[in-house]
């Protein structure tokens, strides 16, 4: 693991005092700012903190809003929950997975996208809901599947 990333975290445990009752703090913005928990990070948040590496783990695979494995640039997340399961969330869903070429869970070859599905959302009214890193895209078809995407290929920097 590069020093820099883990004096980075030692920032982070510093700014909440290194106090383990801000343990999900911290680990919230280690994901945010890594875009996932690596295990070396989580090794040094349990070091510092003094609390026990398979606690700490165990917070990082029990929330569902972290993630201990790289995640793409734009993280698409598919509503499952009731509404937008009954207004065509999982024909939503496999239509991303056949546009990206990955399935629910995974991120493409080149780190550009991952995608998830997700429970509530809670946005019930614009079913089927899907969000690119917490930009909402309310009543998605599966027509709708290639443009956004292609709202994320916009972003992308080109290649060189």
């Amino acid at each position: 693991m590069e020093q820099t990333k883990l004096e980075r975290v030692d920032e982070i445990i510093d700014c909440y005092g290194a106090d383990k009752a801000l343990s999900l703090a911290v680990l919230q913005e280690i994901q945010t700012e890594y875009n996932y928990l690596p295990r070396e990070l989580l090794e040094r948040v349990a070091e510092r903190l003094g609390l026990p590496e398979g606690e700490v783990y165990r917070m990082a695979t029990f929330y569902h809003s972290f993630s201990t494995k790289p995640r793409g640039d734009f993280c698409i997340r598919v509503c499952m929950g009731t509404a937008c399961h009954v207004n065509g969330g999982p024909r939503v869903l496999e239509a991303f997975e056949r546009e990206l070429g990955i399935k629910a869970g995974e991120s493409t070859p080149d780190g550009a996208y991952s995608l998830e599905a997700t429970a509530c959302l809670g946005a019930c009214a614009q079913a089927p809901y899907v969000t690119i890193n917490e930009e909402p895209h309310a009543k998605v078809t599966t027509d709708r599947v290639s443009d956004v995407v292609a709202t994320c290929n916009c972003a992308l920097p080109e290649a060189e």
